[in-house]
């Protein structure tokens, strides 16, 4: 992960890793390890330059103080990050067995908590210093460590929010008709940079049948006047993520252009409204997908309703059928339903939403309606 870590102090990264700490006990885990990437940076505000060969890793377990275990040429890097005075840095010379190091502080048959992102080198070689432990992925095992936001956090996905909203208001005066989609994208890139931040993760421009694909890649094809256009773009700001999708047209668009849109639009208003504290995830899913399939569209919302959001862009909670975790106050997350016509044109309209003490907050405030651009 790059980007500005978040502007937090020691304390609250202390009390971050304890309530780690007891989550991972309640899970029934010896402890938690966690490789860089997000929950390093979450947990400690340190972001590596770049995660290499060398271990680095934190070690998390109830009862114990946190210790990062760090290679030496990295050490004063990671005694300058916010959290460090919350943690011992146990470090370790090239040459030196970096596994044995870390063994010695984990529990010699417990089952352990480890980042996704660890490499695989780095885990054989745990489970080679110590063949009695087990480990389990964190997205498994505590799929929710980084869900629930503190107003803190909140602001900073707020103000992350607010930038992407202006971003898109700047974007929708431009020329599309007769510009290549690279060009609009690279529009939207320097747009985000230039309402403050640090990292652009994604800016797809999907113009005609091309915005029947989701994901699509951006390329050089010409926008035309008569294309419905797919923007979805975000990233990080302040070490917190932006992510919306609006679709605008080229020129005015035809009834049936009109009808989807409306469709789509009423969608995510369903799944919005749906958003409230006890509510299982997948109720916000249903409530889109209902509206779509009654309109005769069902076939064609062919990706889950949303994705959390924090330090990174996409994240646990996830608003699929088949996930019954409750909605808690300060989850953040997408509601994004969308309609594909293969080959012809597609429709998605996003908005981050953070749960209430009595419903949700669209953290995203553009209009929801068809936008016509030039």
């Amino acid at each position: 992960m790059t980007g500005t870590a978040a502007p937090f102090a020691a304390d609250d990264y202390r009390a971050r890793m304890e309530r780690a700490a007891r989550s991972a006990a309640e899970a029934g885990l010896a402890g938690l390890l966690v490789a860089p990437g997000p929950d390093l940076v979450w947990l400690t505000g340190y972001a590596p330059t770049a995660a290499t060969e060398r271990l680095t890793l934190l070690v998390l377990a109830p009862g114990q103080d946190p210790v990062l275990v760090v290679p030496t040429l990295e050490a004063p890097d990671a005694a300058k990050a916010a959290g460090a005075s919350a943690l011992t840095l146990r470090d370790w010379t090239d040459g030196k067995d970096p596994y044995s190091a870390t063994a010695v502080l984990l529990d010699s048959g417990g089952r352990f908590g480890i980042s996704d992102n660890a490499w695989a080198m780095h885990l054989l070689g745990l489970q080679k210093a110590l063949p009695g432990t087990s480990y389990a992925s964190l997205t498994e095992a505590l799929p929710m460590l980084r869900a629930v936001k503190d107003s803190a956090e909140l602001e900073l996905l707020a103000a992350a929010g607010a930038a992407a909203d202006a971003t898109f208001e700047e974007i929708r005066t431009v020329a599309f008709g007769g510009r290549r989609e690279s060009e609009v994208a690279a529009d939207l890139a320097d747009l985000l940079r230039r309402f403050g931040h640090s990292q652009v993760d994604f800016t797809i421009v999907a113009s005609g049948p091309n915005g029947a694909n989701p994901h699509h890649e951006v390329g050089d094809r010409v926008i035309e006047r008569g294309d419905m256009v797919v923007l979805d773009f975000g990233g990080l700001k302040d070490g917190y993520g932006s992510d919306t999708s609006r679709t605008v047209h080229v020129g005015e668009p035809t009834d049936e252009e009109r009808r989807v849109h409306d469709v789509v639009r009423a969608a995510q208003e369903a799944g919005f409204r749906a958003v409230r504290p006890g509510v299982p995830c997948q109720e916000v899913d249903r409530a889109a997908r209902a509206v779509i399939a009654e309109a005769g569209y069902g076939e064609y919302f062919i990706h889950r309703t949303g994705h959390g959001i924090g330090v990174t862009t996409h994240e646990p909670p996830y608003m699929i059928e088949g996930e019954e975790q409750p909605l808690v106050p300060g989850m953040c997350f997408s509601v994004e339903p969308g309609v594909y016509l293969p080959g012809r044109f597609g429709v998605r309209i996003e908005d981050i939403v953070t749960v209430t003490e009595d419903g949700g907050r669209r953290l995203n405030d553009t209009t929801r309606e068809m936008v016509i651009v030039d």
